[in-house]
């Protein structure tokens, strides 16, 4: 008498011994490529571009070895106490190179900008006493570049203080009619 319903042993056995070889090569699989992400990240390992305030020009340093950055769109202000008291000034597009240095000099300026009466008081008083804390922000989006892999968009921050003295135009470049360009070297925070 044979038994209903049931199956061959054998062939059952077969394509269990299928299942688990195929599971396990996606799983090598799967391993050989996280293993490759990661050692292609600590070759890499890409670093935040470097900026630096000068004369309130901007010099940007790009220190990766191996990846060059797009700058897509950056906008550079300057902000008094948190509150923005310039337009913003755009920043053509650009590609910077590894280990490449490049300078960048926006005209930031704000003759009509509305500012904040607290803000008013405090930039008066601030021009009196003959110096001035700024912050000058760049705001944009990069993307980085490896051979010829290009990644998506980040979001790049810039913030770089600024004390700025008043005085006779002596103490600064002119550069224009109404505008006076001033001596300062600052390090920037950057966040990407």
């Amino acid at each position: 008498m044979s038994v209903k319903g049931g199956g061959c042993g054998k062939h059952e056995s077969k394509w269990r011994r299928r299942g688990k070889r195929i599971f396990v090569g996606l799983l090598i699989f799967n391993f050989i490529l996280l293993l490759t992400f990661l050692l292609a990240w600590a070759i890499i390992q890409p670093h935040k571009p470097r900026f630096v305030l000068q004369d309130v020009t901007i010099y940007s340093r790009n220190p990766n070895d191996k990846l060059g950055i797009y700058y897509d769109r950056l906008d550079t202000y300057a902000t008094y106490h948190s509150q923005q008291i310039t337009y913003r000034s755009q920043i053509q597009p650009s590609y910077q190179g590894h280990k490449e240095v490049d300078v960048w000099s926006p005209l930031v300026y704000g003759t009509d900008v509305p500012v904040a009466p607290y803000n008013s008081l405090a930039l008066a008083q601030d021009q009196s006493s003959g110096a001035v804390s700024l912050l000058i922000k760049m705001d944009g989006r990069v993307r980085w570049k490896l051979g010829t892999f290009i990644t998506g968009r980040y979001h790049l921050y810039v913030k770089c203080p600024a004390f700025i003295t008043f005085g006779s135009k002596m103490n600064g470049i002119t550069v224009g009619e109404n505008a006076v360009k001033y001596q300062l070297v600052q390090r920037c925070s950057v966040d990407v």
